[in-house]
C-alpha cells in the first residue's frame, strides 16, 4: 500500500467515484522522465555489481525537531569486479560520512542518489561491508499513506505518535540504501531509540530493550527473512501490546498486536479478524511466508500499509473501509478492510514481490482479490462474487495496468479492483475451483521470496491452466478497453464475436441459454451456434469482466 500521489481532495474524488481504491501512494503520472527517474528505476551499472545481503540499520528520532540521524552499515556480495557503489537517499536527508575499514570513501552526489568510490579492490565472490552515517529532516508526509514519508503526529494525551510509509515513494525518503525492487536484503537489523516513555515497533521480532541515561529506549528488531526496502517501517507511541499463537499450516505463528493504550479493549474486539484473515488466506494462498518473524498488527496515525510482518492499522476500530463498503454489495462490512485487505500483500507483495513498480499491479490485484477470496471462505462463493463485481464500478479504464519500466513509474489505479475482477475472471476460465486454488498457492510456493516480473506470472498461470493466455493478459493488463461480446440472434441462429479486443483474443466465457450455462470461446471472427427455438433467451455469465451487446446484424 503498499507512491508520490494525490493529493487528498483528489483521493476523495477517487474513492468515492467509479474508480478504483488506493490505499498505496500511486505516483503523479508522468509522460516525461528525467535522469534521476532513470537512477531511481533502473539497475544501473553502480547497482548491478553487488548483491544486498544484511542491512544494520541503527536510527535515532526525534519528535520535538522532526529529525533523525543514525547509520547502516550494509553487508553486500560482489557478483563482478567494480568499484563505484550507488547508494539512494532523497533530499533533505544526507550523508554525513561513508567508509569502509575505517577509512572514509569519496562520495559524489547527483540529486538523490550518491556515487561511493571503493578504495580496496572488489573481488567477485567476497563479501565487504561499508558504512553510511546519515541525518536530517526527513519528507514529513502530508497525507499518509498516499503522500507518504514521516508522519509526526500526537495521541488523545498529547504523546508523540509517529510512523513511516513510503511504497513507491521509496524507503530512500528517510534512510540509506540501494531503493530499487528488484533485489531484496537476506535480513536485517532494525534499532530505533525512542523518546521517553515510547516504545517503538518496526519489522520482525523484537530481540533487545536498552534503556539509556536520558531515558530513552533503544528497540532492536531482527528480520530472518528477505524483505523488501519499502516494508521496512518505524512506528512510535504509547503502545501497548497483546498476542496469541495461532496454530498454523506450518506450526505455531505467533500473532502480536501493539495499539495505543487507550484503544487495548477496542483493539481486542477488533483484532479477531486477524486469525480469521490467517484461516483464509493459508487456505487460499499457503503458509504465512514469514513464520520466523511472526505477524504482527501495529496502530499508527494513517490508514495502514504492508509493511512486512509488521502491518500498520489505522481503520479506526470499524468495519468496512473506515466504515463503509466498497463494494456497494453489503458484503463488505463484514470484515475490517485494512486488516484483511493490508495482510493479503503479506502473500502478494512481501512474499512475491515486482522486480519493476512498472509491475505493481501483482502486488494490488491478487491482494483486491484477496478481499473477495476472505468472503469466498466465510460467506461462500455467491457472496463473493457479489463483492468483486461490486467493485466494478471503481474502474476507470484510464491507462493500462502495466506502467513504463526503468523509470519507477507504476500503471493504473484500476491495478486493484480491475486487476481483482480479471482474476476472478481467470477463476470461471479454470472452470475448477480447486485447481484455482492451487494455482494461487502454487505461485506463492514456485516464486516464494522472490522477485518477479509479469512474464513469470502470467507463464506460470498459462502454463497451469494449460492454455495460451498471453493475448488475454495483454488485454487487461497492457489494454485500455473491456471486451465485449457483440451478438445478434435471427431465427434460431445466434452470431457472436469479440470486438474492443487485442490481436489474437480468444476468450472462452459460459453464456446463459434458456438459464442453463453453455461454454463458448468467440474469437475477433464472427461464429454462429443454433439455439433451442426462437424464443431463447440469452445473456453473459455475469462473473466474467466482459460487456455485452445485442446488434441486429454482425457483418
Amino acid at each position: 500500500m503498499s507512491f508520490n500521489k494525490y493529493p487528498f481532495i483528489v483521493f476523495l474524488f477517487i474513492l468515492f467515484s467509479a474508480s478504483s481504491l488506493s490505499t498505496a501512494q500511486l505516483l503523479h503520472d508522468k509522460d516525461q522522465f528525467t535522469r534521476q527517474d532513470s537512477l531511481r528505476g533502473s539497475i544501473t551499472p553502480e547497482r548491478a555489481w553487488w548483491d544486498i545481503t544484511y542491512y544494520n540499520l541503527d536510527v535515532t528520532v526525534l519528535p520535538e525537531d522532526k529529525f533523525i540521524y543514525g547509520s547502516n552499515t550494509i553487508t553486500y556480495k560482489v557478483l563482478e569486479p567494480y568499484q563505484v557503489m550507488q547508494i539512494d537517499l532523497q533530499e533533505p536527508m544526507y550523508i554525513t560520512m561513508v567508509t569502509q575499514k575505517g577509512k572514509e570513501l569519496e562520495v559524489k552526489h547527483e540529486g538523490n542518489a550518491h556515487f561511493i568510490t571503493l578504495q580496496e579492490n572488489q573481488t567477485t565472490g567476497s563479501k565487504n561491508q561499508i558504512k553510511i552515517d546519515f541525518e536530517g529532516h526527513p519528507r514529513e508526509a502530508r497525507n499518509a499513506p498516499w503522500d507518504g514519508g514521516f508522519s509526526w503526529r500526537k495521541d488523545n494525551n498529547g504523546k508523540d505518535f509517529i510512523a513511516t510509509s513510503n511504497q513507491g515513494l521509496g524507503a530512500s525518503v528517510w534512510w540509506p540504501c540501494k531503493d530499487h525492487m528488484y533485489q531484496e536484503v537476506d535480513g536485517m537489523t532494525i534499532s530505533v531509540n525512542a523518546p521517553a516513555g515510547l516504545m517503538n515497533v518496526s519489522n520482525g521480532r523484537l530481540t533487545g530493550t536498552e534503556l539509556k541515561p536520558d531515558g530513552s529506549s533503544t528497540y532492536t528488531w531482527e528480520v530472518r527473512n528477505p524483505i523488501n526496502n519499502y516494508g521496512v517501517n518505524i512506528n512510535i507511541g504509547d503502545y501497548v501490546n497483546f498476542s496469541e499463537v495461532y496454530q498454523g499450516e506450518a506450526g505455531p505463528l505467533d500473532m502480536n498486536y501493539y495499539v495505543l493504550r487507550d484503544n487495548l479493549d477496542k483493539a481486542k474486539k477488533q483484532f479477531k479478524d486477524a486469525p480469521k484473515m490467517m484461516k483464509a488466506f493459508e487456505h487460499w494462498f499457503g503458509p504465512y511466508p514469514f513464520y520466523e518473524d511472526s505477524y504482527k498488527l501495529v496502530e499508527v496515525p494513517y490508514l495502514g500499509m504492508e509493511h512486512q510482518s509488521s502491518v500498520t492499522y489505522g481503520n479506526r476500530y470499524v468495519n468496512g473501509y473506515l466504515g463503509s463498503d466498497l463494494s456497494g454489495s453489503g458484503w463488505g462490512m463484514k470484515f475490517d478492510f485494512i486488516i484483511i485487505h493490508e495482510s493479503g500483500h503479506e502473500w502478494f507483495a512481501n512474499n512475491i514481490t515486482n522486480k519493476d513498480i512498472a509491475d505493481m499491479w501483482i502486488h494490488e490485484s491478487f491482494t483486491s482479490y484477496s478481499e473477495n477470496l476472505f468472503v469466498d471462505y466465510y460467506y461462500g462463493k455467491e457472496a463473493s462474487a457479489a463483492y468483486v463485481i461490486g467493485t466494478r464500478r471503481k474502474v476507470m479504464n484510464d491507462k493500462p495496468l502495466i506502467g513504463k519500466y526503468d523509470v519507477n513509474n507504476e500503471g493504473s489505479g484500476d491495478m486493484y479492483y480491475k486487476g481483482a475482477n480479471f482474476l476472478h475472471t481467470l477463476r470461471q476460465i479454470t472452470n475448477d475451483d480447486e485447481k484455482w486454488r492451487q494455482i494461487l498457492r502454487g505461485l506463492n510456493f514456485e516464486f516464494y521470496h522472490k522477485t518477479v516480473t509479469t512474464a513469470q506470472i502470467e507463464n506460470y498461470i498459462s502454463d497451469q491452466m494449460e492454455m495460451d493466455l498471453n493475448p488475454v493478459f495483454n488485454q487487461y493488463l497492457r489494454d485500455t478497453r473491456i471486451p465485449k461480446l457483440e451478438y445478434s440472434i435471427k431465427k434460431r441462429n445466434l452470431h457472436y464475436r469479440w470486438v474492443d479486443v487485442v490481436d489474437g483474443f480468444k476468450m472462452p466465457i459460459q453464456v446463459l441459454i434458456d438459464g442453463k450455462k453453455v461454454w463458448i470461446t468467440p474469437s475477433s471472427k464472427i461464429q454462429k451456434m443454433k439455439l433451442p427455438s426462437k424464443k431463447s433467451d440469452f445473456e453473459v455469465v455475469e462473473d466474467y469482466y466482459v460487456k455485452y451487446k445485442k446488434r441486429s446484424k454482425l457483418s
